[in-house]
């Protein structure tokens, strides 16, 4: 069988370990050394560009079906709980508690939820509404384990390694949010970054005021590409008599959308993190579907004042 791996950043680093190990038994194998960004971004094209009869996706779940014979192959990780315990004074006169994790660490929910129950909370784990699988699991564009029960918890803990997960879920929710990061032996309260990220799309908007022409950015990635949002936003765009343009990638390059100067602003219809995450690498706004729609509705009632202005 000739096969693809695919791995992420993180385990991009025992790639050649399980190539040899399938060659042995017999398989050709090929590994990819693309960036991936989840199950949402599958080598497709590559594998069928090799011919390969299968990918073996690492480190994530399944995202949706695709036409395709993939095999993905979850990452396990037990991570140290002992970090728990420093999350308890952060945690004080909050009774109710709702846990997330990622697909990594979903295993260890149950000894985690045990360890605050005996510290006298009441522990809450969500279901995914999305594209996420298992209860207490988060996706960067899948928060609904925590979503669906941010009503019903006085705060939220995140357990697992890094900041690009509990963002997500941190914006979708309106409670105390506290990280256990049990690799950089880490315990925060992040809420303050509702309020920069809030501040910071305002003034992506605002920052966008004068714009007259849209560069749409359309992914061919698997999980990510919206070609009905982005016509429909385009169509949006030029009726309310501004320009726009579809532009397509798999993976966007900055450096390039720079030098397409034509474009007064663009709007991603693509991973949902990339308007959240990535406006600091581009210097014209880099907007969300939602705040291009604020944009629209901020433009037409300024234009009414003006017409009101001048009767």
């Amino acid at each position: 069988m000739r096969i693809l791996l695919q791995f992420p950043e993180g385990l991009k680093q025992y790639a050649l370990q399980h190539a040899k190990r399938l060659e042995e038994e017999g398989n050709e194998v090929f590994i990819s050394a693309s960036p991936t960004f989840g199950a949402c971004d599958l080598a497709l094209d590559e594998a069928r560009s090799i011919k390969a009869d299968k990918i073996v996706h690492f480190g994530h779940g399944e995202f949706h079906h695709v036409d395709f014979n993939v095999e993905y192959i979850e990452y396990k990780v037990d991570a140290p709980l002992g970090m728990l315990s420093d999350s308890l004074d952060l945690l004080k006169g909050h009774n109710t508690i709702g846990l997330v994790t990622t697909i990594q660490h979903v295993h260890q929910l149950d000894a985690i939820k045990e360890f605050y129950e005996k510290n006298g909370k009441h522990v809450l784990i969500g279901k995914p509404y999305g594209f996420a699988k298992v209860p207490g699991q988060i996706l960067g564009c899948d928060v609904g384990s925590a979503a669906t029960i941010d009503r019903q918890v006085d705060a939220f803990v995140y357990f697992g390694g890094g900041m690009f997960h509990p963002l997500g879920a941190l914006l979708n929710t309106t409670k105390p949010f506290v990280v256990v990061e049990p690799f950089m032996g880490k315990v925060e309260l992040i809420d303050r970054l509702r309020e920069t990220y809030r501040r910071r799309s305002k003034g992506k908007i605002m920052g966008a005021l004068n714009a007259k022409r849209f560069g749409i950015l359309l992914t061919t990635k698997n999980g990510q590409h919206n070609e009905g949002l982005a016509r429909v936003l385009k169509e949006r765009i030029e009726r309310s008599g501004l320009d726009a343009g579809i532009l397509t990638a798999n993976t966007f390059d900055f450096t390039s959308l720079e030098n397409m100067r034509e474009f007064d602003a663009f709007v991603n219809t693509a991973c949902p993190r990339i308007s959240v995450d990535d406006p600091v690498r581009i210097s014209r706004p880099l907007l969300s579907a939602n705040e291009l729609m604020d944009l629209l509705k901020m433009k037409s009632e300024i234009a009414a004042i003006q017409k009101n202005s001048s009767r």
